[in-house]
């Protein structure tokens, strides 16, 4: 279990210290708007980069909102079911989740390493570096994995010992 709770930690820090760069996209967004409407003097880098935070936001959020049951859950099966009931399902979709995760690592793992090696650009005119955000995307789908791989733990658990479920 204490394996299960350092997971648990590990994606609430990283999801609670990546839950502030919205702060810094919407600084970024509202700077952006002020130049473009009260100064008519709009920026080439704004764009660009409220795109970079909010893609790493959103990628790196991931584990976090799974501890804290926030994605899309069909509760229709899960509703006056039993734990074990409940722990089948979460098996299942967890494992699928795993799938999902293992295909999008292995994929980013190579678009992270050619946007590093070959010192790939974005299109934009100022021609910033894209690695970091494929490097965003790697670590992301990577926390989101490990979460995935605590929570069938937990599910396993509830399946062997439903008076054990987490309560949530």
């Amino acid at each position: 279990m204490l394996i299960l709770e350092a997971i648990n930690r590990l994606n609430s820090f990283v999801g609670k210290l990546v839950s502030y760069a919205i702060w810094i996209g919407m600084a970024v967004v509202v700077y952006e708007v002020v130049m473009r409407y009260a100064f008519n003097a709009p920026t080439a880098w704004a764009q660009g980069y409220t795109q970079r935070i909010f893609a790493c936001y959103f990628i790196l959020i991931g584990a976090y909102t799974l501890i804290e049951r926030g994605h899309v859950r069909v509760d229709l099966l899960l509703n006056r079911r039993s734990a074990r009931w409940n722990a089948i399902l979460d098996i299942f979709n967890y494992a699928i989740l795993l799938l999902w995760t293992g295909a999008l690592a292995y994929e980013g793992w190579f678009y992270f390493n050619d946007a590093w090696r070959f010192g790939e650009l974005d299109d934009s005119a100022l021609g910033h570096v894209i690695w970091p955000v494929k490097l965003a995307l790697l670590v992301g789908v990577l926390l989101m994995a490990l979460q995935g791989v605590a929570e069938i733990a937990r599910a396993g658990i509830t399946l062997c010992r439903p008076e054990a479920r987490r309560q949530s």
